[in-house]
C-alpha cells in the first residue's frame, strides 16, 4: 500500500469523498496529518463518511462541506465558503465526478450532466 508522506499542517479538499475513492484519499489524508475537507454533494452522507474516518484515524480533522458540481451555484458557494475561513487550499483532490448516466440529465444551469459535473464544475 503506497504510504502518503506527512501532511502536518496542510489543508486538503477532496470532492467526493464521502465514498470510494474519494473517501480512502480522504483517510489517507487525515491519516498522514492533513485537515480535509470532505467536499460531498449529500452532507449526511459526508457526515458518515467523516464518523467512519474518525473511528478509524481517533485524530483526524474533518470538515464537512456542500458542493454539488453540477450546480455552478454550489460551486461558487463552496468558493467562497474557503475564501471566507482565510486558509489557503494546499491540496486539491477532484475525485466527484459522474459516468455514463443512464439517460440523458441536465445541471442546474442547463448543461448535459457528465459535462457539466466532470469539466465545467472543477474548472469554475
Amino acid at each position: 500500500m503506497y504510504a502518503v508522506p506527512d501532511q502536518a499542517g496542510r489543508y486538503a479538499v477532496v470532492t467526493g469523498a464521502n465514498s470510494g475513492t474519494g473517501r480512502e484519499a480522504a483517510a489517507r489524508l487525515a491519516a498522514a496529518g492533513a485537515e480535509v475537507v470532505l467536499a460531498v454533494r449529500t452532507p449526511e452522507k459526508g457526515e458518515q463518511a467523516a464518523a467512519e474516518i474518525r473511528a478509524a484515524y481517533p485524530g483526524a480533522t474533518l470538515q464537512v462541506r456542500r458542493l454539488d458540481l453540477a450546480d455552478l451555484g454550489s460551486v461558487s458557494a463552496f468558493a467562497d465558503e474557503l475564501i471566507e475561513a482565510g486558509r489557503p487550499v494546499d491540496l486539491l483532490l477532484n475525485n466527484a465526478g459522474v459516468m455514463v448516466p443512464p439517460e440523458r440529465f441536465a445541471t442546474a444551469d442547463g448543461f448535459e450532466l457528465q459535462f457539466g459535473t466532470n469539466f465545467l464544475g472543477p474548472f469554475a
